[in-house]
């Protein structure tokens, strides 16, 4: 029931894969489409053989690092690091809605059968990919889904900052598996980290001044039962936004809860606040077109 053992995007250095076991992130990468080579066995294990070719797939694992990062160097000019990727369950997003010029591309790609969909592959879901949106490039923060497209300066004075940009991550963090709990007990964060201080406690937005809560209640998510919450939040500098925290037990696994944070601005430039809903309807289990819910279905949350 837990994604198969499989090169997938690393959630810390989204222009690289990682492997995942079946059960947890192990320390292999490549770059993406690099020859297939076995994975190195456990240290200790395995026949003197197995031992040369696993030291060999560990080279040519490290030299297609190196290439890429070398590609990636060449194509922002600053410098841009490889991140560590966590050795269990996708890291929580962190950072507002900013991009540097040190972020790393994504590699996410479209499905094969709709180019207008985004999978969350360790979630076992979809997304769909509206107008406007685009697949993450040169995205500091991690667990990103997508983003409007483009940048524009930060009404703080520094920093560049997006329009609007969807987050998803697996809560493993406790043992809270109340999608209602989870939602609510995140909005407080997801807002903070969105519009008040970055990770160089940088101003982006001069601060939150203030939030309204302004929807919230439970939501059919891919034919899970969720809750979301959603907060108006006004800064000091520039419009403000929205943010919403959406919970939903996983399709997968042992139905862990998934996490997906929304930030939109607000004002004329930020994305129709109604793509949050639309968004959310939209999500899907993998394989399966017609599982959906969100706003408008039978269970729909109230303001």
């Amino acid at each position: 029931m837990t994604p198969p053992p499989g090169w997938y995007p690393d959630p810390h250095g989204p222009h690289l894969e990682r492997w995942w076991d079946g059960t947890a992130w192990t320390e292999h990468r490549r770059a993406p489409g690099a020859p297939t080579v076995p994975v190195p066995p456990p240290p200790g294990g395995g026949t003197g053989r197995a031992k040369a070719v696993a030291l060999i797939a560990a080279g040519a694992v490290l030299v297609a690092a190196i290439v890429t990062g070398a590609v990636v160097l060449s194509d922002d000019g600053e410098g841009a690091q490889t991140r560590t990727a966590p050795t269990s369950a996708p890291p929580a997003p962190n950072g507002p809605s900013a991009t540097t010029p040190e972020a790393s591309p994504s590699t996410s790609e479209p499905s094969a059968d709709d180019p207008a969909v985004v999978e969350d592959q360790l979630n076992g879901v979809t997304y769909p990919l509206l107008d406007g949106w685009v697949r993450p490039q040169y995205v500091a923060q991690d667990d990103v889904v997508m983003t409007t497209d483009g940048t524009y300066d930060c009404p703080g004075g520094v920093g560049l900052c997006r329009h609007g940009m969807v987050f998803s991550r697996t809560v493993t963090e406790n043992d809270e598996k109340s999608p209602e709990a989870l939602a609510k007990a995140d909005i407080e964060d997801a807002a903070d980290v969105a519009y008040d201080r970055d990770t160089l406690d940088r101003e982006l937005y001069g601060g939150i001044e203030s939030h309204q809560q302004v929807k919230s209640g439970p939501v059919a998510v891919a034919g899970r039962a969720g809750y979301l919450v959603r907060w108006r939040v006004r800064t000091a500098k520039g419009p403000g936004g929205y943010v919403q925290s959406l919970v939903f037990p996983s399709s997968v696994g042992t139905e862990s809860p998934v996490l997906v944070r929304y930030v939109f601005d607000a004002g004329e430039d930020g994305p129709p606040l109604a793509d949050m809903d639309r968004i959310t309807k939209g999500i899907r289990p993998f394989g399966d077109a017609d599982t959906g819910g969100g706003v408008g279905s039978s269970i729909g949350p109230s303001d």
